[in-house]
């Protein structure tokens, strides 16, 4: 069944015609963009969900409730001219958080409430309005985005989804004009700071373009997928995770016609 959004007082958006790129980037006919495009952008919803959808990755972690506790000292009471610490019998501290080998005095825990929860409806308006943002070329400028066709969002044939190599695939980029953001992405290419750059992810690169494709098994997934900042993702786990990375609407995005087709039979608007 659709996703049915009630939205109060929403007007008819003009020129919610986009044109359909071929893979040599000339237009070969238009299509009307699904309602769910004209919503408005709810910027706090989107921010929330991503922040419910990212916390949902998280490994709770926590301590052996036993880490420096494993030791035999007591206290050896006043009179001694020592702190009244735990001690063993030849006058080392253990124990105590402020002694080597001893316990954390607040160590992580796994009863720790890591997931913020989000309700559905929330989190199904949260996707909606992330949509939106996709054809509001103004919100796609201010994340950084470099692109040279004159509306938003692009939209590609279906032989998109058949591109099955990497050169085919950057021919097709710039053909549509959006390979300037990956050649963007590839630049702010960075060493990680911290110690994170040794523990597997020592690289950070932006975010580019994001191309939704009707089927996770296309060709085109893994012809497109290893360029950087490039996204692919199938149209039914299409999340906030995709289209607003770091909670931040209006990421540069492609779709297919399958895929497009698909989000207005998904998403039904209901104007009061």
């Amino acid at each position: 069944m659709p996703y049915r959004i009630i939205c109060l007082g929403l007007e008819e958006r003009k020129n919610t015609s986009v044109p359909i790129l071929g893979l040599d980037g000339k237009p070969i006919g238009s299509v009307d963009l699904p309602p769910v495009f004209s919503l408005p952008v709810r910027k706090d919803l989107i921010r929330r969900a991503f922040h419910s959808a990212h916390t949902a990755r998280l490994q709770p972690k926590g301590r052996d409730p036993l880490a420096g506790m494993r030791r035999c000292g007591e206290s050896w009471g006043i009179h001694h001219s020592v702190a009244r610490v735990p001690r063993l019998d030849n006058g080392r501290a253990v124990i105590a958080p402020m002694t080597r080998g001893g316990r954390l005095a607040h160590p992580p825990r796994v009863e720790k409430v890591l997931h913020e929860l989000i309700n559905k409806k929330e989190r199904i308006r949260a996707i909606a309005s992330a949509l939106a943002a996709t054809s509001r070329p103004e919100l796609v400028r201010l994340r950084g985005h470099k692109f040279s066709v004159n509306a938003l969002p692009i939209v590609v044939v279906k032989d998109l989804e058949d591109v099955a190599t990497a050169h085919d695939a950057r021919e097709v980029l710039k053909n549509i004009g959006v390979w300037e953001d990956v050649v963007r992405a590839q630049r702010g290419k960075r060493v990680r700071s911290g110690k994170g750059k040794m523990r597997g992810r020592r690289y950070k690169v932006p975010k580019s373009v994001l191309i939704v494709v009707s089927r996770g098994d296309a060709p085109a997934v893994n012809a497109f997928r290893n360029f950087p900042g490039v996204d692919v993702v199938a149209v039914n786990m299409l999340s906030v995770l995709h289209l607003a990375p770091g909670g931040v609407p209006g990421r540069l995005t492609v779709f297919t016609e399958p895929a497009l087709s698909y989000i207005g039979s998904r998403f039904e608007v209901i104007r009061g």
